[in-house]
């Protein structure tokens, strides 16, 4: 049988919404990955920094503009012991800089892709995907990466209908 996996990064604290900055609980990325699972019952892993970037948006953001200029991997709490029991990672990130963040590169390098499909879905307030297709195929070596799913972030508790309608056209649900 099949089994799915939702890897995901994700950023509280201060965020921007179209226009303006909001403080959240919960990042938008998560909020989605919580949708998926609850319609999937696939198992979840949090991608997290161990050094997590500063809680001020645009400080976030000059801190992963300088990680992505650098090619950085930055260290990470903890990885999943293996991947080897999932034929599909749904992998879930906020768009930086046209990509996804330089954690989620990390954590893909980790390990051998080789047979298995990446379902990427991207919060972002209006860049959409940006090349973070290309960047996975990149970093996940082997891997079938499907084309992704571009979810306005400040929408992203309203993102149900999309998300199942790309989960069941990718035969996750």
């Amino acid at each position: 049988m099949a089994k799915t996996l939702i890897a995901f990064f994700s950023r509280a604290d201060e965020n921007y919404f179209g226009g303006a900055m909001r403080y959240i609980e919960v990042g938008n990325t998560e909020v989605v990955a919580g949708i998926m699972k609850d319609l999937t019952g696939a198992d979840t892993f949090k991608i997290e920094m161990k050094k997590p970037y500063s809680a001020v948006y645009m400080t976030c953001i000059d801190e992963a503009k300088e990680d992505l200029k650098a090619d950085r991997r930055p260290e990470l709490v903890s990885f999943p012991d293996s991947i080897d029991q999932y034929d599909t990672i749904v992998l879930g990130y906020p768009n930086y800089w046209g990509t996804i963040p330089m954690a989620v590169a990390t954590f893909l390098e980790r390990f051998d892709f080789t047979g298995k499909t990446i379902l990427p879905f991207c919060t972002n307030e209006g860049s959409g995907m940006g090349s973070s297709e290309r960047d996975i195929k990149k970093y996940a070596k082997g891997a079938n990466v499907k084309t992704g799913l571009s979810i306005s972030g400040s929408r992203a508790a309203e993102s149900k209908p999309s998300v199942e309608k790309w989960l069941k056209a990718n035969n996750i649900i």
